[in-house]
This record gives C-alpha cells, structure tokens and sequence, in this order.
C-alpha cells in the first residue's frame, strides 16, 4: 500500500537575512571624496612612507624608532581596515555597534600616538646615529608629522559627528 508523507520547510529569519545581506555587497564610491575619506587615504600613504623609510634602515639598534615603527605600521594596518568598513558600507550591517564614538576614540588615540612618535622620531634623528640612515629618518620625521595634521584633521571630522550624533 503507497504511504503519502508530508514534508514541511520552514525558513528561520536569520538564514533569510544572511542570504539576503551576504547576497548585495555595497560599495560606496562616495565616501573617497568626502574630507574624512581624503584624509584616510592620505593617512595611509603618508604612513606607508613613514614606516618603510624606518624598515629600511637599522632602526632595531634605538629603541626610539622600534616605538615609531610600532604605532605606524599599527595604525596603518587599522586605517585601511577602516577603510574597507566605510568602502564596502559595512558598518550599516553591523547597527550595535557605536561607530561615530568608535571612529572619534579611533582618530583621537591615532592623533596622540601619532604625534607622540612623531616628536620621538624627529629628537632621535641626529647624524651622529648613523650617518647613511639619516636621511630616511628625517624624512619618516617629516612625514610623521604629516600624518599627525591628517589624524587631528579625521579627529575634527569624528567629533562633529559624534557631538551631531549625541545631541540627537
């Protein structure tokens, strides 16, 4: 005798909107063209500059430019992580997150280690170190200091949109 079974699916609303949110990856074009997106662009190549202008050298010999080489290549690593969260829009998939008070203690802490390792940077640099890495570490000085105005210039961006943020 045939037997007739009945077979029920049903969808959780989770695997709806996995499928739904992994399906459409945004890409904002825009945001390279806003001030804050300029300036992490900046902060990337100019931090790019100053961390290879430091490897290329001795610079393991001074604790001083182990501490610059630390908080550039740090940074630099979370700015372009950064970067890729505003790009793809991703920080719109992620709501519980506080990202204008994150991005705010992001660029706050990148400005002070920034331009305590810049000032670091720019009172090591002497010719009596050594004299064929000077040049490099002048300029990773320079450049540092660079990076520092970008940071301080994405801390005012973050803060007006944190204030915006917190006064609504």
């Amino acid at each position: 005798r045939p037997r007739s079974h009945t077979v029920t699916t049903t969808s959780s609303s989770f695997t709806a909107n996995l499928s739904a949110s992994s399906s459409t990856l945004a890409y904002d074009r825009e945001f390279l063209r806003t001030p804050p997106g300029l300036l992490m662009v900046t902060e990337i190549v100019l931090g790019l500059l100053v961390w290879t202008l430091i490897a290329g050298t001795e610079y393991f010999l001074y604790p001083a430019f182990g501490w610059v080489m630390f908080v550039a290549v740090f940074y630099w690593v979370l700015t372009v992580f950064f970067l890729i969260i505003y790009m793809t829009m991703t920080y719109t998939r992620i709501p519980q997150v506080p990202w204008t008070t994150v991005g705010l203690c992001f660029n706050g802490s990148a400005f002070i280690l920034y331009l305590i390792a810049a000032i670091v940077d720019a009172s090591s640099v002497t010719k009596e170190l050594d004299s064929h890495n000077y040049n490099s570490w002048a300029a990773s000085s320079f450049f540092a200091f660079m990076v520092t105005s970008c940071y301080a210039g994405n801390t005012y961006f973050s803060f007006i949109s944190w204030r915006s943020r917190t006064l609504q």
